[in-house]
């Protein structure tokens, strides 16, 4: 039925205005919302929602050229570079296509060796973001960190992708013994959405690979059993920000 409805409407949705084709969607899905009780109504439009922000996200990388327009809407690579000195040994864990760490090379001046998961995100990131004081691994955080001491870990929206986050984290100490943490994270209280969807049994992540979104509070109780110690935490566009070093205590 939804592959006949679909080849259905596409000519139709072809030859409209994409403002008028979006609004034919609208006032499709208000017309079926309508016809729902209370909670049926609620879980309906929040699975659109959630089933739009994907499609958003792969938007804006298009718009952006290859990069998110998150990158310089919210820009949060300064967070990272002004806490960043140069010469400073620097790892940066699922650094994705490099942008993040290409900034803190070129501005700080650091060393910086980022790391992704992804064999087409590494592939873009030494096209695009190469720097004589940037190195680039394809390999697993978990079990593919470079040798030697650290003296910066960034993680940017990457912590929630681990399931054992407080493990990840002391392992990942132990082995590099940086003396700064740079991590970034989503927030579970970004929008009034996120607890509803979550109520009504609609995904409510903002990626289904996370294995958490963050509260303040849980973020703190889990960097406290790494042995984690924040100095600096901030919360903008509904994500933690924040600057953790060693517990000695």
């Amino acid at each position: 039925m939804v592959r006949l409805l679909t080849a259905l409407l596409s000519p139709l949705l072809r030859v409209l205005s994409p403002a008028r084709a979006a609004a034919l969607l609208t006032r499709l899905a208000a017309r079926r919302a309508r016809t729902l009780p209370p909670r049926e109504r609620a879980r309906f439009l929040m699975d659109l929602d959630s089933r739009l922000y994907p499609l958003q996200g792969e938007a804006a990388v298009l718009f952006g050229d290859g990069i998110h327009t998150k990158h310089r809407h919210m820009d949060y690579h300064r967070f990272f570079t002004e806490r960043i000195g140069r010469g400073e040994r620097v790892v940066d864990i699922g650094c994705g296509v490099g942008a993040v760490a290409f900034d803190v090379a070129s501005q700080c001046g650091a060393l910086v060796t980022g790391i992704d998961l992804s064999a087409e995100s590494i592939a873009i990131a030494r096209e695009r973001h190469s720097h004589p004081n940037l190195t680039y691994i394809h390999g697993d955080a978990l079990a593919d960190l470079p040798d030697g001491p650290s003296d910066v870990i960034i993680m940017s929206n990457v912590l929630e992708h681990i399931e054992d986050r407080p493990g990840f984290l002391r392992e990942t100490q132990r082995r590099l013994s940086p003396r700064r943490w740079l991590i970034r994270v989503p927030l579970f209280g970004r929008d009034w959405r996120v607890p509803l969807k979550r109520e009504l049994g609609v995904e409510w992540r903002l990626d289904p690979t996370h294995f958490t979104e963050h509260t303040v509070e849980s973020f703190r109780e889990e960097t406290a059993a790494a042995g984690l110690r924040i100095v600096h935490l901030e919360t903008p566009w509904g994500e933690i920000w924040s600057e953790l070093v060693p517990d000695e205590r």
